[in-house]
């Protein structure tokens, strides 16, 4: 995979919950490098608004990272990330060491293509996306942007396979290791269906509501 993203960061010494409140406050994000048995972990911290600016981009979560530290580079995977509950802010964020010769695993997006021109949603089904990543271990030169789902040919009652997937050579998933249940990516369903189901509900929760409300007026 070429890369095309470029981090600078600088070390740091302070650990600690209040060490990284000042970072924070000094418009920095703490951080840690790790990975790779012969090399220990490395404190770090970033710009905030560089490293925001790079989140906005997909393919940032799924591609080989230049982690520049003074006049050191590092190629490194984004490992973890982060983020203030209520506030569009990152806490924390890791980076993980990879080699050229060592295979890394890490999760990719999965892209749906051809939803125009889906059969069964043209006859009135809808689209259902039951996974949107994917978990893949591969070499760092094998790793892709993402994994597409063509869904151009599903019918109404049609799923596509996590087997039936077309992934890169070198690549495995993670998902089908190991004897594991072979589950639907995405679906098609009727659209009748989805208004049979919502109609359903309302009615129960008709019924339940009419239900509460005489037990309220019986204890009043």
């Amino acid at each position: 995979m070429k890369k095309v993203f470029e981090i600078e960061a600088q070390d740091r010494v302070d650990t600690g919950k209040g060490a990284s409140r000042r970072l924070r406050r000094q418009g920095l994000v703490p951080g840690i490098l790790y990975g790779a048995a012969d090399r220990p972990p490395r404190m770090i911290s970033l710009v905030h608004h560089e490293l925001a600016h790079h989140l906005e981009v997909e393919a940032f979560y799924s591609h080989i990272l230049t982690l520049k530290i003074g006049d050191q580079e590092q190629d490194v995977i984004l490992k973890d990330l982060q983020r203030h509950p209520a506030k569009p802010f990152v806490l924390h964020v890791d980076f993980q060491r990879v080699r050229a010769t060592e295979k890394l695993r890490t999760n990719i997006p999965v892209h749906f293509i051809n939803e125009e021109i889906c059969v069964g949603i043209k006859m009135g089904g809808l689209l259902s996306r039951h996974i949107t990543d994917l978990e893949v271990v591969c070499l760092p030169a094998d790793l892709p942007e993402y994994i597409s789902v063509d869904v151009s040919k599903l019918e109404i009652g049609d799923s596509v396979l996590l087997s039936e997937l077309e992934i890169p050579e070198g690549v495995e998933l993670t998902a089908l290791a190991g004897g594991a249940d072979d589950l639907p990516v995405a679906s098609v369903h009727s659209g009748h269906m989805a208004e049979e189901v919502e109609g359903e509900e309302e009615g129960e929760g008709g019924s339940a509501e009419g239900g509460s409300a005489a037990d309220a007026a019986t204890e009043e």
